[in-house]
Order: structure tokens, then C-alpha cells, then sequence
């Protein structure tokens, strides 16, 4: 299952550096004004082969009458209420504050996994300063400096530690989880409903009906699965409601869990920039993905429609364009029996394992035939292709100057592996490794 870790303290201490610092990126934006980071920040972190989301909230404030500052408040406390692990971040060159009192006692009542970070202790002597924040009440006191990245080890080794380990967490012989996802209001629960004959979720034309991520056990037709229903993802400028706030990270959360995302686009709408945001989701969590164009019965077609529309598609989703894309009605249940077939398929096609040979065999060849372009007058030399020992299609390429290696070769490889092998639906990581 996906785990949450959540950053959460006062206004600036630090919350967005340390959130980029475990991320890799500067996703956040970072400046002295305190209340810079409005809204939360969601980003994938990795330490010792353990993956973990990472959420940043605003700064948590009291007895305040700025608006956004209410919501900031709302919006950490479904944070703390949905994480894993809290990191409480403190500020080492200032005292302890109303405010750390104020969310000290917050997370005592909570219960739970909570660490405590004293940020900016960039010299020993700041390291006898932190020691006051054991007045909070809340075991040991991690000192780091996001900037610098100091104590940051220390700190994710325990992150790891405290994070839930679910058992069989990497069994190969679990039911497939298929999510539903897309934008508000696209049919997702009208498509389950379908499927199962009954009718276990609301519908309605009101935005976000959905709430929660919700499975279904589904065991007809041969086929055994979990059907996944998440509420809507909205852009984050449309999310006003607090509650709407606490069902996306939900739909994310669901996403990370799941094998295969049915992405549901309205058809009468057309794809739109919050349909290519869920699928670059999906894509960068690897995960196999379908694209259902729903509300097909409502659209005047031709014997162009379909091909024009599915062009169209996969212009807003390049360079991933090896997806399938099927047509269906939810109401008038037209093709959604295929939508589960073809949803399988890419499963299938996810946990697909090719052999060392077989990958060297043909590969190789391929590579002979056009080899890398030579950079700075040294030239690239692969010498062997294998498959990681990863839940999704991972390749690693040995070469001498794995440096050298440009963007443009390594899609022409996923390429060729996509048309010498079955990885329909599924994104393809490539690596080079130094032979």
C-alpha cells in the first residue's frame, strides 16, 4: 500500500526546502515571506528501496481571520489525519512558540508516528540549542539543515523505520487493483455501477458526488479483480471545498496503490489539460493505464470520429502513445465488458518478464544496426541489456559512457522494445549503467 509522509509546522521553518530536498527537485516554492506555500505540495521520495509520498502543507496557524490561513489550518489537519508519518519541523534559531505548543498538542491527541525536527542547525552549537524542543513532549529531536541536507540521513533511516510495512507487500499472486480515475463528473461511478449490476454508488450531475476512494470486489466472467472508484481530480485552483481536498489525496493515494488506471474522459468534452495531468500521474507511478472515452452515445459520429478523436488523444499524451483507447457508454453499458478485458491485458502486460537472452539476443542487433551517435568524438559501446527485478517493465543497458547517451536514443530503444515485445499500456523505464 502507499505510504504518506506529511511536513507540517508553523510559517517558515523550512517546510518546503526539506519537502524539495526529499523529493530531488525544487517542485516548492521557497522565500523568507512567511505563508508562501498556500496550498500542499505532493511529491514521490525514495531511501534505501523504500518509496513514500511526501506532502508539504502551509504553515499552521491560529486565531487568525485571513482566509487563507483558515483554509492552510483545514488543510493540515486532513493531512495529519491521512499520513503515515508526521515530521513536525521546528525552527532552531527561535524559541518554542505559542504555535508549536498550539500543534504539539495536536499531534500528542492524534497518535500518530510522530518525529520531531529541529531544521537550520547548520553548527555544532545550534545542536544544543534544539535540545529545548524536548519541552514539546514528543520524543527525540532530529536536528538537520534542509539546505544543506545535513541530518537528512539520519532522519529518513527512521522515516523508513516507522513507516507500515504490510505483509506480501510485493506478492505476485494478489488480485489485480484496477482504479478509476479522472476528472469530476465523467461516468466513473456510472462505469461501476454497470459492471456490477448494482447500483452501490451515488450518482449524480453535482461535481465531486464521490468522496472517497471506494473497492469493489469484482469475480464475474472468469475474472477476479479489485475495481477501484476515487472521487474526482480537479485542477488545484477549482479545489475549494475542505472536504474535496481530503478526496483527492485519497484519489492519489488510490492511484499509487493500484496495477491499472482506467482514465475516464468525457466525450462530449473532449480531452482536456486536467486529463493529461492524471495520466502524467499515472505514468510517472508506473502504472498501466487505459484510456475510456466515456458518453460515446452522445456523440455525432462518422467513420472518422473515432480514429480523428483517438489522434487527437494521443497528441496531448506524447511521447506516450502506446495506450489503449476504448469508446464506451456507461449508461448503455456499450463495450464496458472490453474496458475490463483490455484492463487485464495491460496488467498482464506489466508483470511481462523477458529473459536475458532473448532481451540480448535481439537487442543487441538493434543497437548494431543503429548505434548510439558518437559525442565529443567518443563513441557509446552497449554490451549487454537485462531486465530489474522491478513490479514494472525496467531495463538496464551496460554500456562505457552511459553520459553520452542522449534523450532522443533512449525513446528510439523503448521503441524498438515496445515493437518486439507486448508493453501496450504500460510506461517503460530505461537505464544506463556503467559496464
Amino acid at each position: 500500500m502507499s505510504k504518506i509522509v506529511a511536513i507540517i509546522g508553523r510559517p517558515n521553518v523550512g517546510k518546503s526546502t526539506l519537502f524539495n530536498r526529499l523529493v530531488g527537485c525544487r517542485q516548492a516554492i521557497v522565500d523568507k515571506t512567511s505563508g508562501v506555500t498556500r496550498d500542499r505540495h505532493y511529491g514521490k521520495s525514495e531511501w534505501c528501496g523504500k518509496q513514500f509520498s511526501v506532502i508539504d502543507t502551509g504553515g499552521y496557524v491560529v486565531n487568525s481571520n485571513d482566509i487563507f490561513e483558515l483554509e492552510i489550518k483545514k488543510q493540515v489537519l486532513f493531512a495529519i489525519n491521512d499520513a503515515d508519518v508526521i515530521l513536525f519541523l521546528v525552527d532552531v534559531y527561535v524559541d518554542i512558540t505559542d504555535l508549536d505548543m498550539a500543534i504539539a498538542e495536536i499531534l500528542r491527541k492524534n497518535k500518530k508516528k510522530v518525529l520531531l525536527v529541529a531544521n537550520k542547525v547548520d553548527n555544532s552549537e545550534k545542536i544544543g540549542d534544539a535540545q529545548i524542543f524536548y519541552k514539546l513532549g514528543l520524543g527525540e529531536v532530529f536536528c538537520i539543515s534542509a539546505i544543506s541536507g545535513y541530518g537528512t540521513g539520519e532522519l529518513l533511516d527512521e522515516v523508513i523505520k516507522s513507516l507500515p510495512h504490510t505483509e506480501n507487500e510485493s506478492n505476485n499472486a494478489q488480485l489485480p487493483k484496477i482504479a478509476i480515475v479522472g476528472r469530476p463528473n465523467t461516468g466513473k461511478s456510472s462505469l461501476l455501477n454497470s459492471l456490477t449490476g448494482e447500483v452501490r454508488h451515488i450518482v449524480t450531475p453535482v461535481h465531486g458526488t464521490t468522496r472517497d476512494s471506494i473497492y469493489t470486489r469484482y469475480n464475474k466472467f472468469g475474472m477476479d479483480f479489485f475495481l477501484i472508484d476515487t472521487a474526482g481530480l480537479r485542477k488545484k485552483g477549482k479545489i475549494s471545498e475542505n472536504i474535496e481536498f481530503y478526496s483527492v489525496m485519497r484519489a492519489v493515494k488510490t492511484i499509487e496503490d493500484s496495477d491499472v488506471c482506467l482514465l475516464m474522459i468525457d466525450a462530449t468534452r473532449g480531452i482536456e489539460s486536467q486529463d493529461v495531468n492524471i495520466f502524467r500521474l499515472a505514468e510517472t507511478n508506473n502504472k498501466g493505464i487505459v484510456i475510456v472515452v466515456n458518453k460515446w452515445d452522445l456523440v455525432e459520429k462518422n467513420n472518422k470520429t473515432t480514429n480523428e478523436y483517438t489522434k487527437n488523444i494521443k497528441n496531448h499524451l506524447e511521447p506516450f502513445v502506446d495506450v489503449p483507447v476504448i469508446f464506451t457508454s456507461a449508461i448503455t453499458k456499450q463495450r464496458i465488458l472490453k474496458v475490463l478485458e483490455t484492463a487485464l491485458e495491460v496488467f498482464k502486460n506489466r508483470k511481462l518478464r523477458i529473459t536475458t537472452h532473448k532481451l540480448n539476443e535481439v537487442l543487441l542487433k538493434v543497437i548494431s544496426a543503429y548505434p548510439p551517435p558518437a559525442v565529443k568524438g567518443k563513441f557509446v559501446k552497449i554490451k549487454y541489456v537485462t531486465q530489474l527485478p522491478t513490479p514494472y517493465p525496467c531495463f538496464a543497458f551496460f554500456c562505457n559512457l552511459p553520459q553520452y547517451v542522449k534523450e532522443s536514443y533512449k525513446r528510439y530503444l523503448e521503441n524498438k522494445i515496445r515493437s518486439l515485445f507486448t508493453f501496450t499500456g504500460v510506461p517503460v523505464t530505461i537505464y544506463f549503467r556503467k559496464k
